[in-house]
């Protein structure tokens, strides 16, 4: 005994629409074969699943009980259904995506959503690597986009798309022997070459071939591929570093951290955000459908 799947629907437009005349209507079938097909269902199951002593059929208790599960059943049949069309037409088997951590804290995600109502099979994986390792699994095709600051000079193997702004501010704790040179009022400036004598906190790729000058100051370098590490280190008064202002907000709110006050530079230097993609490579459906929500990009606010 077994409900066959390929009834579900037949047994659905029953119920949906109150008679097997205007379920034949709605499938597109004579009266006769689907009364005769609910019979044949209703033998299968040894169930009643209508009472048809009225002029039109009405299910009974057992009908009732089924329905909830053959909804469900008929959704998913549908979903499998748009998934196997949807990898016919070149839909990703899992769509990657790497992400520098410093840029963790934006509004990433916001693409995705309209993404999964399209594609609610869709596997996504997130990785999170330092800006040149992103770029890595890029190229590899380990990842399909990465979401990176602007590269100090244009790939022609990559394509992208703005996301808006993020700025970089120079940081360290309150606590830090730097902190006590700013004066008792806190308005004396340093300048660089206290920062160079000071150790830096250098959020950077774990290839130490690679490392963006820009944000090289100090002769004494702690390298660390993550974020939050980057943040503990600098919280705990161990060396000052340049961090995203939209990590380093909370603590510069309590006054945790300083916004190193500099006397021959501004401290804040404001980068792109980027999406990227290879050229070398064919996007998928959800790679292309990503994309095409990119082009109102989520602006991440100038500070």
């Amino acid at each position: 005994m077994s409900f066959p799947a390929d009834q579900v629907p037949l047994f659905l437009a029953v119920l949906d629409h109150g008679s097997f005349s205007a379920a034949a209507r709605r499938l597109g079938r004579v009266p006769s074969a689907v009364s005769m097909a609910i019979a044949q269902l209703e033998a299968e199951l040894d169930l009643q699943l209508f009472d048809r002593s009225g002029r039109e059929p009405r299910p009974t208790a057992a009908a009732r009980a089924l329905e909830p599960q053959a909804r469900l059943l008929a959704a998913q049949l549908q979903q499998l259904n748009h998934q196997a069309l949807a990898l016919h037409q070149g839909l990703e088997e899992r769509l990657t995506l790497v992400i520098a951590p410093e840029l963790l804290s934006t509004a990433w995600a916001a693409p995705l959503q309209p993404l999964v109502e399209e594609f609610p099979g869709l596997e996504v994986e997130v990785l999170v690597a330092a800006q040149v390792d992103a770029l890595k699994e890029l190229h590899s095709g380990r990842a399909h986009l990465a979401l990176v600051f602007e590269r100090p000079a244009i790939d022609g193997r990559e394509d992208f798309q703005e996301m808006g702004q993020e700025t970089m501010v120079a940081v360290m704790a309150a606590r830090h022997p730097l902190a006590r040179q700013l004066g008792v009022d806190g308005q004396q400036r340093l300048d660089v070459g206290q920062l160079a004598g000071a150790r830096q906190i250098l959020l950077a790729s774990r290839d130490l071939a690679h490392t963006d000058p820009r944000f090289v100051f100090s002769h004494q370098l702690w390298r660390t591929d993550s974020h939050l590490a980057a943040l503990s280190l600098v919280s705990a008064g161990l060396g000052w570093g340049w961090l995203p202002f939209s990590v380093a907000e909370p603590l510069l709110q309590t006054g945790a951290l300083l916004r190193i006050p500099l006397c021959n530079i501004s401290n804040g230097t404001q980068l792109f955000v980027d999406w990227v993609w290879s050229k070398e490579r064919p996007l998928g459906l959800a790679a292309r459908r990503f994309v095409e929500q990119l082009q109102v990009p989520v602006q991440l606010e100038p500070r």
